[in-house]
């Protein structure tokens, strides 16, 4: 049986079946987990959800371990190249000396950034439950970043590098819920 007799659809409806059931094992194994209330923290973010979540936590760690934003977004390989001689500084395309997850997983959230700040019923949702200065942070991160894509977006810059200076911002509110919440 080739692709075309057993259809398209059925390749891609097996493979959501697999994600389906791979997202149901992350959620059974996340109350034993010691990173759990990192991961619940940071899904307050906007286009952070578990999946992404729970690849930064595993990824990067105990975000503590990092005394500033920057620190962490160098690690991540998310900021610019440097090339200096005397006075003359050049800055180019970012670094990627970093963890390839973790920073894809980044910029794949930060795509959510094109749309209007707004709180949604999903958004409630997942914040529930959580501290009042984690959710503060989350939605002063959306209405920076949503804020920030327009800016970028208007002067046309390519898209690429408006969502990879939206995801190194974004590393910046992920440090900070990281520094809140401490590991169980």
């Amino acid at each position: 049986m080739t692709v075309f007799e057993g259809g398209v659809s059925n390749i891609v409806e097996e493979a959501q079946q697999r994600c389906d059931r791979l997202d149901a094992m992350l959620v059974e194994a996340m109350p034993h987990w010691s990173l759990a209330p990192l991961v619940q923290a940071l899904q307050a973010l906007r286009g952070v959800g578990l999946v992404v979540a729970a690849t930064l936590a595993a990824e990067i760690g105990d975000l503590g371990r990092f005394d500033t934003p920057k620190e962490l977004m160098g690690w991540l390989g998310l900021v610019p190249s440097e090339a200096s001689s005397g006075t003359r500084t050049r800055r180019g395309a970012i670094t990627k000396t970093g963890n390839r997850e973790a920073r894809a997983m980044l910029v794949e959230a930060a795509w959510s950034y094109r749309l209007p700040a707004r709180e949604e019923r999903r958004y409630r949702a997942r914040i529930e439950g959580l501290p009042e200065d984690i959710r503060a942070i989350a939605w002063k991160a959306q209405v920076r970043l949503c804020q920030r894509y327009r800016s970028l977006a208007s002067t046309g810059k390519a898209l690429p590098k408006v969502i990879t200076a939206i995801a190194r911002e974004l590393v910046g509110f992920i440090w900070d819920i990281g520094r809140r919440m401490q590991p169980a």
